[in-house]
């Protein structure tokens, strides 16, 4: 990799010794296993998507009144993708560096991919939930986005500083839950947008903006994400992941079995968690009580029970034999993330509104307004086993467009534009 120059970097020189510390050769069966953790989490992203457009059920998974166990582990295993998308993106960021980008160019990279994310996900992807404009909500992508942008910012620091960051911001934020967004007047908005859950109105009556990811603490996961790449230079990096990822995991049931710090509590509809768990009619509800950790916005509690068998996940994934035809699949998911997450929004609105039609249910409300906005309508919608069905098909109907652009992208590594989808 090519010398940094602490000028061109604008930096102090202590800053630019630890990133030219990363220079030091990583395998490609070390990025591989990145990829195929990506590429494993998009394609169960898309079972929890399949449900909200296929399902009957006129109720949240995470409503301990009616939900099942099927039902809420249906969405409790989709709860790991996004921290895993948040933390994998801070580790491709760090990975810059080896590719010989200077501190300059990785942060230039990171503000405009993040700007573009903002503006995919507010006139494209929300399009392809509602099909319609006048509605806006912050999904996974603005808070991706909006992260590269503050990452921009912090890849200028020392190493160890962007962990602190990342480490207390996860640890700490929590504190943050009896914050009223009322006290900031109004500019109370600008609150949610930053930390909180909930909507406003652009304009009366008329345009509103709904905040279902916040920046905070998803920034943090990113921040961490980007320091935990330095463990890949280390031969012993999957022994650290495992003892790294069997620590959050002890975190967790700690912290969760002993109603201590770190889970708020958030209820709209039956969505979100409500502080503590507590002993339920059965054992299943009570499981499920235990689980049901605050997603909206991602407290402590559910940031360790989702990272850690994440970490021990990635650690186990650079065993596999990347020839094996589950392994060349994930691969080419993981490589074209974005691609894929654009097609298969579009693809399951598409396939929720033809099902519908060969079976006479009620279609119009998924062209006026999608399941972003309602519950599914009377006798509209199928149970779990044909929402598995449905998932599986997507999935492989998929598979041919994101192999193709995967390729596209290998063959024309000097197209710019390509690395922004």
């Amino acid at each position: 990799m090519q010398a940094i120059d602490s000028c061109e970097a604008g930096v102090r020189p202590i800053a630019v010794r630890e990133v030219r510390i990363t220079t030091a050769p990583v395998t490609a069966a070390r990025l591989a296993c990145i990829d195929l953790l990506r590429g494993l989490v998009m394609v169960i992203m898309a079972l929890d998507h399949t449900r909200e457009f296929f399902t009957s059920a006129k109720f949240a998974p995470e409503n301990l009144a009616y939900t099942t166990g099927p039902l809420f582990f249906t969405r409790f295993i989709t709860h790991f993708c996004a921290p895993v998308f948040f933390l994998l993106a801070g580790v491709s960021a760090y990975m810059s560096f080896l590719h010989g980008k200077s501190v300059a160019q990785v942060s230039k990279f990171l503000w405009t991919r993040g700007l573009w994310l903002v503006v995919l996900d507010l006139f494209v992807m929300t399009y392809a939930w509602t099909l319609r404009h006048g509605f806006w909500f912050s999904g996974v992508l603005w808070a991706l986005g909006w992260s590269m942008v503050v990452m921009s910012v912090l890849v200028r620091l020392p190493l160890r500083w962007i962990a602190i960051f990342g480490a207390g911001m996860i640890v700490t934020h929590n504190l943050l839950d009896t914050v009223n967004p009322a006290i900031f007047g109004r500019f109370y908005w600008l609150w949610l947008m930053v930390r909180g859950h909930g909507g406003f109105w652009i304009v009366p009556r008329h345009s509103g903006f709904f905040v279902l990811f916040s920046v905070v603490p998803w920034v943090g996961v990113m921040a961490v994400g980007y320091a935990m790449g330095a463990l890949l230079r280390r031969k012993d990096w999957r022994k650290t992941l495992v003892a790294l990822g069997s620590a959050l995991i002890a975190a967790f049931l700690l912290l969760r079995f002993f109603h201590l710090y770190g889970n708020g509590s958030y209820n709209m509809g039956g969505l979100g968690a409500s502080g503590p768990w507590t002993t339920q009619a059965n054992l299943t509800l009570t499981v499920i009580s235990f689980f049901n950790t605050l997603k909206y916005p991602p407290s402590l509690q559910f940031l360790l029970m989702t990272l850690g068998p994440s970490l021990i996940l990635l650690a186990l994934l650079d065993r596999m034999n990347a020839k094996h035809w589950v392994a060349r699949i994930l691969l080419i998911f993981g490589r074209v993330p974005l691609f894929y997450y654009i097609l298969h929004l579009y693809l399951l609105h598409a396939l929720a509104i033809g099902v519908a039609l060969a079976l006479h249910q009620p279609f119009h409300w998924l062209i006026l307004s999608g399941p972003m906005r309602q519950a599914p309508p009377p006798h509209y919608g199928h149970g779990l086993a044909f929402i598995y069905v449905m998932w599986i098909s997507v999935v492989a109907l998929l598979y041919v467009p994101c192999r193709w652009y995967a390729g596209l992208k290998d063959r024309h590594k000097d197209w710019v534009w390509l690395r922004y989808v």
